[in-house]
């Protein structure tokens, strides 16, 4: 595992300028972090239900990396497999921590295993989790099964 330390947020309304700005394709491409991408997700799970995050965040994201000039081919860009991987890491985490603001289950999710940017790979081989076919499509773990999605 590597050693990393977050950068944490300070308030709510940080995380939905994340959220919302993702969706609006206004974030400034250095906004779009590690930090970012889980605050987002956890903003979209937890704040827009109007939205299926499932059948929408490729998309989602896919626009995004386009509006700031990025690619999403075989060697960047979107990610699905890393993608559907922390979505369920992210469900996992707010089946522990329900309740609170947003900053403050942001902040803990970061600190904790899920925000950990190798996490996936406690349930992938860095061969499989970094494959073309990963990055196109979700590829099954080879070494863990993920949590569940729900």
């Amino acid at each position: 595992m590597t050693d990393f330390s977050p950068r944490l947020f300070t308030s709510d309304a940080e995380i939905v300028r994340l959220g919302e700005g993702l969706l609006a394709c206004s974030l400034a491409k250095e906004d779009w972090t590690h930090e970012a991408h889980l605050a987002a997700c956890l903003y979209l799970l937890t704040r827009r239900p109007d939205i299926d995050v499932d059948a929408e965040i490729a998309g989602i994201i896919s626009r995004f990396n386009e509006s700031v000039g990025g690619v999403n081919d075989d060697e960047g860009g979107y990610h699905d497999t890393i993608t559907r991987a922390y979505l369920a890491g992210v469900r996992l985490f707010l089946r522990a921590h329900p309740e609170g603001g947003l900053a403050e289950r942001v902040n803990a999710l970061l600190v904790s295993p899920v925000g950990r940017r190798d996490w996936p790979l406690g349930f992938y081989s860095r061969e499989r989790l970094f494959s073309v076919a990963a990055r196109r499509g979700f590829v099954e773990p080879d070494r863990a099964p993920l949590p569940p999605m729900c």
